[in-house]
């Protein structure tokens, strides 16, 4: 199978979390200013159940389009859900922990992408 493209796992990622209602769903494309991967991909849930829901149906449905994860990290407790695919990194928090770690502000000079049109 053809390996998909970042901004296709990213398509992917973003409408998964939109599915189970992710909240403020934000993308920063990192590509200029990190090796780590091309774009962060965050996103809150308002309870640790939606959480895990958004998780599983984002990890469902790249699974389908050929991409599996690397490592998820914090599944158990809920706050802060790290996924790496290695070209994107999903990040799914909690609505509190999301205020409290500011990925936005951290990774503030990578690009935002406004809308999945922009990939």
């Amino acid at each position: 199978m053809e390996q998909l493209s970042s901004k296709e796992m990213t398509r992917i990622a973003v409408k998964a979390l939109e599915d189970k209602k992710g909240q403020d769903i934000r993308i920063i494309d990192i590509q200029n200013v990190s090796v780590l991967a091309d774009y962060f991909i965050i996103s809150s849930g308002s309870n640790s159940n939606q959480v895990q829901a958004m998780v599983d149906n984002v990890e469902e449905e790249l699974h389908k389009a050929g991409c599996d994860v690397k490592q998820i990290e914090g599944y158990q407790t809920a706050n802060w859900i790290l996924m790496d695919y290695g070209d994107i990194i999903v990040h799914v928090f909690s609505q509190e922990d999301r205020l409290f770690y500011d990925l936005e502000r951290i990774w503030r000079d990578g690009k935002t992408v406004e809308n999945l049109e922009e990939l």
